[in-house]
């Protein structure tokens, strides 16, 4: 089966775009693919103008861990380590001294809401306290792109809209590029565009959800949002 098929995507810099469809469309597919976590079978993926394709293994990982920042609908979180160690670890990874990293983390972590909580466990967190260190931890290498996958899917009706509504501010303040997967159409409709996916397609959602799209490239085509810079 082809997990997505003549799939033509351009999002712009700025924008807040929702990904809509049942389990199995390829919402997740589409997301892996826009952060060069997965290489297409066929087509491009295009970010800033520039193919992922044509870039080296050393140009795609400094792509993944600067210029993207992904949320996982689990958060991920290593229990044992603390809120700052979470946060700050894409930073240690890029060799990034301890102190300037835990300095940015403790900065993110009271953006999100969590300066009470920078040094408990993340185990000792609750469910909407460890998405927003998820959270943090997509930003804190100040990413142009955020992608989101089912971030409130794990979260109660309260966590979740404190979830986005947290997540609408940062696209605002941050003036990120975001793109995300959810199940919830409330959700989804209050981002800028809505597509759906069906069967590895962009569709429309029956003129409801307008879905701007085309289909002058080649099958597999996918092109990625232009960043900042």
């Amino acid at each position: 089966m082809t997990a997505l098929a003549g799939a033509d995507l351009s999002v712009e810099r700025g924008e807040m775009v929702a990904l809509v469809g049942p389990s199995g469309s390829g919402k997740s597919t589409l997301l892996h693919l826009l952060a060069g976590l997965d290489t297409p079978t066929s087509g491009t993926v295009y970010f800033a103008g520039r193919s992922l394709g044509v870039a080296t293994e050393r140009e795609r990982e400094d792509f993944r861990s600067r210029a993207v920042g992904f949320i996982w609908q689990r958060h991920q979180l290593l229990a044992d380590f603390t809120a700052a160690e979470n946060v700050g670890m894409p930073l240690l990874i890029r060799g990034i001294a301890a102190g300037e990293a835990f300095a940015a983390a403790t900065e993110w972590l009271s953006e999100v809401g969590l300066a009470d909580r920078v040094r408990h466990r993340a185990g000792e967190l609750s469910g909407g306290e460890q998405q927003r260190v998820a959270i943090a931890r997509a930003l804190v290498n100040r990413p142009n792109l955020l992608l989101a996958d089912e971030p409130t899917g794990d979260l109660d009706e309260r966590n979740t809209e404190s979830i986005f509504e947290l997540m609408e501010q940062i696209h605002r303040t941050h003036h990120l590029t975001s793109i995300f997967a959810t199940h919830n159409l409330s959700l989804a409709r209050r981002a800028g565009r809505v597509l759906m996916l069906e069967h590895g397609s962009l569709v429309a959602d029956n003129g409801t959800i307008v879905a701007r799209t085309s289909h002058r490239a080649m099958p597999g085509d996918t092109s990625a949002p232009g960043g900042r810079g």
